[in-house]
């Protein structure tokens, strides 16, 4: 009888092999998804875990985490949306930490003739889009837009600029109007260009024209022993690496 018990466990472990896996699900800004698959895929090899990864702007996730999304870790592309989930008590306040950098630039299809130029305020906006629109996370509310108004009104252009916008859901879907030539340019993440072969950066915009970008990371609240294991790891030397392989930098 024992035995015939064993074998209907083993059977049913077999036929669903997650169930015997601990699932840990990240929310994680779209400029990440390259480099936490690469994570996620390095920490699942070396454990019995299985990571989900959630891909959005940071204001989509964040919002999802605010209605209920069981979420154990967020990872968010700039401070103001890892902010409004932490005064609405919704994560581990103490787990929060700035983990990585990125870098602003300006792209074109790897077709185009654009050679690399400087990014400053004699810079002819209007000669290089030839008519077309600048593609850009929406600036209302995802990170890499708000960034790029940021850098554009220091440099004197986003009057003239905001009516020749192509506002995306987020920075990935902005490189994908740049990429498949919808617009001749685009503002994304370093990292965002360096992911994609049919684009090209012609310059990156000045450091001091917008605020650092830096990625905050935290547990989510409730989050268990499984996600707190692996934020361990996502935060550490290993994940680091992987990062950096990307052209995130150390987040000062």
């Amino acid at each position: 009888m024992r035995r015939f018990v064993l074998a209907l466990a083993l059977a049913a472990l077999a036929a669903h092999p997650a169930q015997a896996r601990d699932k840990i699900v990240v929310f994680a800004a779209a400029s990440l998804t390259n480099a936490m698959q690469d994570i996620a895929a390095a920490y699942e090899a070396k454990t019995h875990a299985h990571v989900v990864n959630s891909f959005a702007s940071s204001s989509t996730l964040a919002r999802q985490i605010e209605n209920g999304a069981p979420a154990g870790i967020f990872a968010s592309a700039d401070t103001q949306w890892m902010d409004y989930v932490e005064k609405r008590g919704l994560i581990q306040k103490a787990s929060r930490r700035n983990v990585i950098g990125n870098a602003l630039v300006l792209i074109t299809p790897e077709s185009s003739p654009l050679r690399p130029r400087a990014i400053d305020a004699h810079l002819d906006w209007m000669t290089l889009l030839g008519g077309g629109r600048l593609a850009l996370g929406d600036p209302d509310h995802v990170p890499a837009g708000i960034y790029a108004k940021q850098a554009l009104t220091h440099l004197g252009m986003w009057d003239a600029l905001s009516a020749h916008l192509a506002p995306a859901e987020d920075v990935r879907a902005a490189l994908v109007y740049v990429d498949q030539g919808e617009t001749p340019l685009g503002i994304v993440y370093l990292t965002d260009a360096r992911s994609d072969p049919k684009v090209k950066v012609v310059g990156v915009f000045p450091d001091d024209s917008h605020p650092p970008i830096v990625y905050p990371f935290a547990l989510v609240k409730g989050a268990g022993s499984a996600a707190r294991t692996y934020f361990k790891f996502l935060t550490g030397k290993s994940a680091m690496v992987i990062f950096a392989r990307y052209g995130f930098t150390h987040a000062d």
